[in-house]
């Protein structure tokens, strides 16, 4: 098995690879051509190497293309599973999406900038001004039902496994470690939650993200997903992760997405 990465940090533990730099993709164009996988692309480089090179690349296509902001991700899950997707509006940043935020949306609600992770693009939106100053920054309004909630769940699945699964509690309004939030592994995880992203991820042929699930009552909804996740805050993660990309890259040709369904 001949394995080439883009980044070396993503895919240490992971035996026999090569490191190319993905600026120097071109040079290696014969080595590339024969590898069996080539891991962790950059995003510009994903046309070149499937399309061109015909190559396997890990993560999944659709983790790139549905991953890559949240307009194409939200749209994708409106469609996937409506019922596990907070209410949403994307809209034009603009007087007449203002307008529209204004007429249909109650204070507070959250917004987002599309192409953000980590907690950071994420503001809460508490009245109008609030609105304007957000809409003068971005290209596209991104705004989302508050859901009463003081934690979230991240859910890791790598290959086909859920490789880990735990609370995130903030002080505040997030709950993203990386913006302090902390990691509880002394509570229980809903199945229904596990159940929905174990079906979603199949479904989707997402094969390398951190889905951030939010849980009113019993019933989970997506928040979003991250093809680039974090793995700190759970000491064992790095090793978790490693082991299942591994399973998956070295073990037989994956199950095909038609064979799976979406269940919560």
């Amino acid at each position: 098995m001949k394995l080439i990465t883009f980044d070396p940090f993503r895919t240490l533990g992971t035996p026999g690879v090569r490191y190319i730099k993905p600026e120097h993709m071109n040079q290696h164009r014969e080595e590339l051509a024969q590898a069996d996988w080539l891991l962790f692309p950059a995003y510009w480089q994903i046309n070149s190497l499937h399309y061109v090179l015909k190559k396997r690349i890990f993560p999944s296509l659709s983790s790139y293309h549905l991953g890559h902001d949240k307009v194409e991700m939200t749209r994708a899950l409106q469609t996937a599973c409506p019922e596990h997707v907070p209410d949403t509006l994307i809209t034009s940043a603009d007087q007449y999406g203002i307008s529209q935020i204004l007429d249909c949306w109650t204070f507070p609600f959250v917004a987002k900038s599309v192409k953000s992770s980590q907690g950071m693009g994420v503001f809460l939106i508490e009245n109008r001004q609030q609105l304007i100053d957000y809409a003068e920054r971005e290209s596209v309004l991104y705004v989302q039902k508050l859901l009463p909630i003081v934690r979230d769940l991240r859910i890791v699945v790598v290959g086909h496994e859920i490789v880990a699964s735990y609370w995130r509690e903030g002080s505040g309004f997030l709950n993203n470690v990386s913006q302090g939030g902390r990691v509880r592994t002394d509570l229980p995880v809903p199945e229904a939650a596990l159940s929905l992203v174990s079906g979603l991820s199949r479904y989707l042929d997402i094969n390398h993200a951190g889905f951030d699930v939010a849980m009113v009552g019993d019933h989970p909804y997506i928040l979003e997903f991250n093809r680039l996740f974090g793995n700190t805050g759970v000491p064992e993660l790095p090793k978790a992760i490693a082991a299942a990309m591994n399973r998956y890259l070295l073990g037989p040709e994956p199950p095909s997405s038609s064979d799976t369904s979406v269940s919560a």
